[in-house]
This record gives C-alpha cells, structure tokens and sequence, in this order.
C-alpha cells in the first residue's frame, strides 16, 4: 500500500508541473524573444535566440538565419563619448553560435588619453554562412570569419579566419581544416544539437 501511494503522488506531481509543459513555456518564450529581435532589427530572416541576450545596436545587425544558445551579446555601437562610427555585425545563413558568446564591433583605447574606443579600434564583424561559433567565444571589430568555418570554445578571434579552417585559442590560431561538403539547413524552429 505504501509503494502506491508514492506512485500515485509521483504521477499527481507529473501532472500538476510536469517537465513536458515547464519545457514547451521554456520554448515559447525563446520563439517570443525571437521574434521581437527580429523586428527590432528589421530583417526577415530565421532566428532562434535562446534566454537571455543581450543586444546593443539593433538596427546594424544583419542576418540570413542563424541559432545561438544562452547568453549572446552583441555590441554594436554607433557613438560613444561624442565620436561617431560606422558598426555592423552581419551573421550569414546557418550558422549556429554557442553559449556566451560575445560580439563587439568597438574596443578601448588604453593609449586614448580618455580611453575612448577610436575609430582604428572600430570595425564590422562579419561571419559567414555555415560557421559554428563554440560556446564563450569573444569575437573582436574588424573580424571576417569564413564560411564553414569553426571557433573553438573559448577563443577570442582577433583577426580574419579563413574559410572551413578551426581556430582556437587566445588569440585564435588554426589548429585544422573543416569538411568542405556541408549541407545542413537551419529552419529557425527547432534547436540545433550544437553547442
């Protein structure tokens, strides 16, 4: 009799919070905040952004379709301290970013006698199609990563990355070359199995 009212209890529970239901709101709320960054930066394409993220500069970020785990930032400054720039990140089709993974078209000038960022520590941030950004990647301005290419979890990417090449490291340095045969497609519904 014991064991059954344990049972009984365990299945009550299931059905009064049940994992199935807390994980359909989990993805409800992705595909809410998705779709505001989507409007917010005025582009059509695919995005599936999980919670949190965190964007600055929405309006000069471009993409096709891309998936990026929790905790993105993205910085893309237009004016800072009175001067003015001319930032951009542009993310191509498929890509998928990890988590934590930091973007910033702008840097500190530590030799600026007010520290400010520039306009020779400002730059775009381009990424191509199909590349696969592993999880805490910093990527810094003036970056063009290629198409196919991979980043490492845990690189910071301070100069171009050719295409299909694996970096990785501070700073990222290649360490091997990507199969050049990819077809995988990102629907902007489902979450891809890439971390």
């Amino acid at each position: 009799m014991k064991h059954y009212f344990i049972d009984v209890m365990g299945y009550l529970s299931l059905l009064i919070y049940p994992y199935k239901l807390s994980h359909f709101f989990s993805l409800l709320f992705d595909h809410i905040a998705s779709r505001r960054f989507r409007f917010l930066t005025h582009n059509v394409g695919k995005v599936l952004l999980e919670r949190p993220f965190y964007v600055i500069g929405h309006k000069f970020i471009k993409y096709e379709n891309f998936y990026s785990h929790a905790g993105l930032r993205l910085e893309c400054w237009d004016m800072y301290q009175g001067i003015k720039f001319n930032p951009s990140i542009v993310i191509g089709k498929n890509v998928n970013i990890g988590s934590e993974v930091h973007l910033w078209t702008d840097q500190h000038d530590y030799n600026d006698p007010y520290f400010r960022a520039t306009k020779s520590k400002v730059g775009p941030i381009i990424i191509g199609d199909r590349a696969w950004i592993g999880p805490r990647v910093t990527i810094l301005h003036n970056v063009h990563i290629g198409e196919g290419a991979v980043i490492a979890a845990g690189a910071v990417v301070t100069k171009d990355v050719e295409p299909f090449t694996v970096v990785g490291g501070i700073p990222a340095k290649k360490i091997a070359e990507r199969n050049h045969n990819l077809m995988y497609e990102f629907d902007g519904k489902t979450r891809t199995m890439f971390y």
